[in-house]
């Protein structure tokens, strides 16, 4: 069998071995020496009868090789069917390649498993490219809730999935310290300080945020200010609350977000964007103004659903609809300050300024209206250079058996991230905020989350791994006494076991499993889609654990096979493979891989 290389896995070792042959057929043949290779894939087939790998090759060179693509197959194939990679190759429908390989490709390929260990998997297609992914940025006007948490979870399991697959990776967090919201906080924790001094305050009136977490707010002012801060006028005392009530919001976000542990390297406040003397947001205008991309002019009215800056006034705008936008945009209101948008604007032209070229933000349900302008904005700001990629994060609706859960004593009206991960503990929280697409709505039944049962994936998952070291244990005990407990050293050992004794059918489907893995990876990081690595998982140790169970009722497909001990050192191996995926998969998760259930 040809070598490859330990950081090619097997999916791109084959796909290397069809380029090869494309590329003898382009010399022989005379295509055109820029022929474009990277539309070729090497993946699994929707259809596991057809074999093992599928390729597109014939479909996408035919038009540059004036080859029909079913003839171009059949060329491809014939030269494919003398690799001693290959066992078998098909041609089928239009002209899809359908591959088999022999089996001692997958045992070969878990010895590079065993090789690589925690490394299995990693991928250089990011080559260092540095990625600014924006996640969570919740107002700090409150406890984070439940539906904040699927987002930070999402955006911090993408970012260590794209760490893993090799890019150079900033966490940021916007913090939204500029706008109306936080006055309100201000005069709501104003509330709170009086309160705090021995106040009757009452109801909390309609406007204000009316919850308890803002008492130890009221109790901090009144501590470090005493009664000082009731003499002076609102315009006096609304900063100085208003910054220690960010202060303290912000902290309690941080240590909801470290529950889950979720740490982010930048926190990026929205206000210093316009503190004077350094107005990034009039400077971003300015920028566009010399561009020809702002002009003075009036909006026509919305047809339709109302546009919610839409004024009937000569305003500020910026040409969006020359980058792809629906209408035109303003940056500035009638009392002369900026919109949201402005500050998005020149929030987003400082990402660029700092580096970054690929964006990603990741944002709520309800600002999937907003992206056409944000992406038209950084068109204008960085010449087409750089690129935004919005993640929308669906809807969590809070079950409890089946039954909605709505109110937090605690925070007035919404249940609050800690009290959920503080019930069920940040591992189920995690895993399962990424068992569902990200922009699909997402039920979390606090109930059935921790659950010992296959219905639950993420128990399944971590039960697959903790599973895997219970069979170490009894390996030890009965068979294999030499076995290693500490990690490095058994796999050490295990990789030299006799792996080519890995002979049947269950046995090298599971082998195929894993050998998917770095595949997955590398595809779930360019979509920028993590819960390809959660539904993997799943499949993963669903096909462990069916193969366990198969060991029961037919004794010689058990792990551990008393009278055999390289056949069960070999059988070890595969374990250790499907414990070292499973322990990769969950670290990009963020989720624990536990050595035993409890």
């Amino acid at each position: 069998m040809a070598e490859k290389s330990q950081s090619q896995h097997l999916f791109a070792a084959v796909l290397a071995r069809v380029h090869a042959v494309c590329a003898s057929l382009a010399t022989e043949g005379g295509w055109p020496a820029d022929m474009d290779f990277s539309r070729i894939v090497v993946e699994p087939p929707r259809d596991a009868s057809h074999g093992d790998m599928a390729t597109n090759a014939a479909m996408v060179l035919a038009k540059d090789a004036k080859a029909k693509p079913r003839e171009l197959a059949d060329r491809i194939a014939e030269r494919l069917r003398s690799d001693d990679l290959i066992a078998a190759v098909d041609v089928a429908g239009p002209g899809f390649i359908n591959l088999s390989l022999k089996p001692s490709a997958w045992v070969e390929e878990l010895r590079s498993v065993l090789g690589e260990g925690a490394g299995y998997g990693r991928s250089a297609i990011g080559a260092s490219q540095k990625v600014n992914v924006e996640y969570v940025s919740a107002n700090p006007t409150g406890p984070m809730h439940v539906g904040h948490c699927r987002g930070a979870v999402f955006g911090d399991a993408l970012a260590n999935l794209l760490q893993f697959a090799g890019f150079d990776v900033v966490r940021e967090y916007y913090i939204n310290d500029a706008g109306a919201q936080v006055d309100v906080l201000a005069r709501s924790a104003f509330l709170r300080y009086r309160e705090a001094l021995g106040e009757d305050i009452g109801e909390i009136p309609d406007g204000l945020y009316p919850g308890d977490y803002l008492k130890p707010v009221g109790e901090a002012l009144a501590r470090e200010h005493g009664d000082r801060l009731k003499a002076m006028s609102e315009a006096a005392w609304l900063p100085i609350v208003r910054s220690k009530a960010i202060a303290m919001m912000m902290d309690e976000i941080k240590g909801d977000l470290a529950a889950l542990n979720i740490k982010h390297e930048v926190f990026f406040s929205e206000r210093s964007l316009i503190t004077d003397g350094n107005n990034r947001v009039a400077e971003t205008i300015d920028f566009l103004r010399a561009k020809g991309d702002i002009y003075e002019g009036s909006l026509p009215p919305p047809k339709g659903k109302p546009v919610e800056d839409y004024e009937d006034r000569v305003q500020t705008l910026f040409r969006a609809t020359a980058y792809g936008d629906d209408v035109d945009r303003p940056l500035i209101k009638s009392d002369g300050s900026y919109t949201y948008f402005a500050s998005d604007i020149a929030y987003h032209k400082n990402k660029f300024d700092r580096g970054f070229r690929d964006l990603i933000d990741v944002w709520g349900a309800d600002h999937g209206g907003y992206i056409k302008r944000v992406q038209a904005a950084i068109k204008a700001v960085t010449d087409g250079k750089a690129a935004l990629d919005v993640k929308i994060v669906q809807l969590v609706r809070l079950l409890r058996n089946g039954e909605q859960v709505r109110m937090s004593k605690r925070s007035g009206d919404f249940v609050t991230l800690r009290e959920v991960v503080d019930e069920v503990g940040s591992d189920p929280v995690r895993f399962m905020m990424l068992f569902r697409k990200n922009d699909a709505v997402l039920d979390f039944d606090l109930a059935k989350v921790i659950e010992q049962s296959k219905d639950n994936a993420v128990f399944y998952v971590q039960y697959g791994h903790a599973r895997g070291h219970s069979i170490f244990r009894n390996a030890r005990e009965e068979v294999v006494p030499g076995l290693p407990e500490e990690a490095a050293a058994r796999v050490a050992y295990l990789a030299k076991a006799a792996v080519v004794r890995l002979t049947e059918p269950a046995e090298l489907d599971l082998l195929k499993r894993l050998a998917v893995y770095p595949r997955t990876v590398e595809a779930a990081a360019t979509a920028h889609e993590p819960h390809r690595i959660a539904f993997y998982l799943y499949d993963l140790a669903s096909e462990f654990h069916a193969l366990w169970t198969k060991g029961r009722d037919l004794p010689h497909l058990r792990f551990i096979i008393n009278h055999d001990a390289e056949l069960t050192k070999a059988r070890l191996a595969m374990v250790q493979g499907v414990v070292s995926v499973l322990a990769s998969g969950l670290a990009i998760l963020g989720v624990h891989a536990p050595t035993e259930m409890r």
